[in-house]
């Protein structure tokens, strides 16, 4: 019988499919596996490449070998700034921050084809639409809580807390038996265990994406004995040595430039010669041992893609949810409170939690740069020039377009029936590349009734202690140490009313 005529075109056609399955799975390896790492309440200076004292080589070795940005900003609070990294749009403040019409990272990277995993912190909820089990990670293990006891998360909260117990889960279950954290347990080291599991339990056929949320070095102020040793008695020298010594540090390296100036004493802190000199550098012992810890776990991360042949096609960011805290419940009477142990919650206070983020104003809560502007670290060997350092403004919002760039993926308009929010933030990866981008027209803060807008170098800002608008030309004056409202009240009012509009998007209903 006769072949039919179409045979050998219907043979072609199979070798052209399976030749652009095979492009396909070409550029499916080529995409690269993402881990997006953050700290709970870390200090702007706080790690070693960023000028800090604590020794954190993991953390140096991914900046030397990538990039550290100077002018990458936050959301100033933990849940806020969650909120963002995650739907790449800024908090809205009515009805939650984790409505079914924004697409989180989760969803948005396993739409792409991506593995996905949350260890560590959520703080965004445990219902059905804000359970990070149900809101796009294949799996969860952590807390769903703001903080917890280092060494036993549902070790109870003192008095002074609430007498709090914490929500810790793994998927989509509850961990309710105090029994479940034996004796060696810490949190930062049981954050990365989760991590490393996944990472080993790789897919030959799929990438990756990470999320590791450290609970570290937000308080209480908890680590390990053999970690406290290496600083206890390294803090002698106060808050106010600490940060000229970080501030000279930075200007060394390149990250603080010829122009900055030091700021003034924080109005919250206090006297360091009539302070209890052994209990603040026990404070701060405590504080960079837990960094310590973290940076120890990052090395772990590297190593098990190392092991896995993994780090050459693994992209790592690394930064912090919001600038060093200034809170300190329970007080700071040496008598009452003993840092780093299981049985107590200590927390670091203002004095410190300003110095944390030398060279700027204000810390955690606050919208100066103190409190919005985060250490940033990218890697990838691939695409990012060695030990770069990027001085154009990005945000959190920013990482969601980001990674799915990286991914070769769409954001969705749609997503399980819904209509999606247009995604906010701008992608990274111009500048990763070396290259310029456009950057954000204006970007805009709120917390705590504090409020700020940044439209080029110009940046507005609303202390909600004076109650009043400053302006800060920030290209002159990063550290914000002059006050131009009074002597340009047309532009300040500009920003300000810029800044209302930008509140009604946003949902807020704010009174001066």
């Amino acid at each position: 019988m006769k072949e039919p005529t179409m045979r050998p075109l219907a043979c072609f056609a199979l070798v052209v499919s399976a030749f652009l399955a095979g492009l396909a799975c070409a550029a499916d390896a080529t995409r690269p596996n993402i881990i997006l790492i953050m700290a709970d309440d870390m200090g702007f200076s706080d790690i070693g490449c960023y000028g800090g004292e604590v020794k954190t080589p993991n953390l140096d070795r991914l900046a030397t070998e990538g990039m550290r940005f100077t002018q990458f900003y936050n959301n100033a609070k933990c849940t806020t700034s969650r909120a963002s990294i995650l739907t790449g749009l800024y908090p809205r403040f009515k009805g939650g921050h984790m409505r079914t019409n924004m697409v989180t990272l989760g969803e948005a990277m396993k739409t792409a084809g991506y593995r996905t995993a949350l260890s560590g912190k959520w703080h965004l909820g445990s219902g059905k639409t804000t359970h990070p089990f149900h809101r796009g990670f294949d799996t969860y293990y952590g807390l769903l809580d703001g903080c917890c006891n280092f060494f036993n998360p549902l070790h109870r909260d003192p008095p002074y807390k609430g007498g709090k117990v914490r929500t810790f889960g793994q998927d989509d279950k509850l961990i309710k038996d105090p029994a479940a954290f034996g004796p060696d347990y810490y949190t930062t080291d049981a954050f990365t265990d989760h991590a490393v599991e996944f990472i080993r339990a790789r897919q030959a056929d799929k990438p990756f994406f990470l999320h590791v949320c450290y609970t570290a070095p937000h308080y209480p102020l908890q680590a390990r004995p053999e970690d406290i040793a290496k600083y206890k008695g390294k803090f002698k020298m106060g808050w106010e040595q600490m940060r000229r010594d970080r501030f000279e540090r930075q200007k060394k390296m390149g990250i603080a430039a010829d122009n900055w100036k030091l700021t003034d004493t924080d109005s919250r802190s206090y006297d360091w010669g009539s302070a209890d000199q052994d209990f603040e550098d026990l404070r701060m012992a405590v504080y960079a041992a837990m960094i310590d810890r973290l940076d120890q776990n990052v090395g772990r991360l590297l190593q098990a893609l190392r092991e896995t042949g993994q780090l050459d096609n693994t992209a790592v960011f690394f930064l912090s949810d919001n600038g060093g805290c200034s809170e300190e419940p329970g007080g700071r009477d040496p008598k009452k409170r003993n840092p780093g142990p299981i049985d107590d919650y200590v927390a670091v206070g203002p004095a410190w939690g300003w110095a944390q983020n030398a060279p700027f104003r204000r810390y955690k809560s606050w919208v100066h740069e103190g409190g919005i502007c985060t250490p940033m670290i990218a890697w990838w060997p691939k695409t990012i020039k060695a030990n770069t350092i990027s001085r154009d403004p990005a945000h959190i919002i920013d990482f969601l377009p980001t990674f799915l760039e990286l991914a070769g993926a769409e954001y969705p308009k749609e997503y399980n029936g819904n209509q999606i929010l247009p995604v906010e933030g701008k992608s990274m990866v111009p500048l990763l590349q070396g290259r310029k981008r456009e950057g954000h027209d204006q970007l805009a803060w709120f917390w705590s009734g504090n409020r700020a807008l940044r439209a080029g170098d110009w940046k507005a800002v609303w202390d909600n202690g004076p109650k009043k608008w400053e302006l800060y030309n920030l290209a002159a004056d990063r550290c914000e140490t002059t006050d131009l409202a009074q002597s340009q009240p047309e532009r300040t009012k500009e920003l300000a009313d810029a800044w209302a509009q930008w509140a009604k998007m946003v949902e807020l209903n704010v009174k001066n």
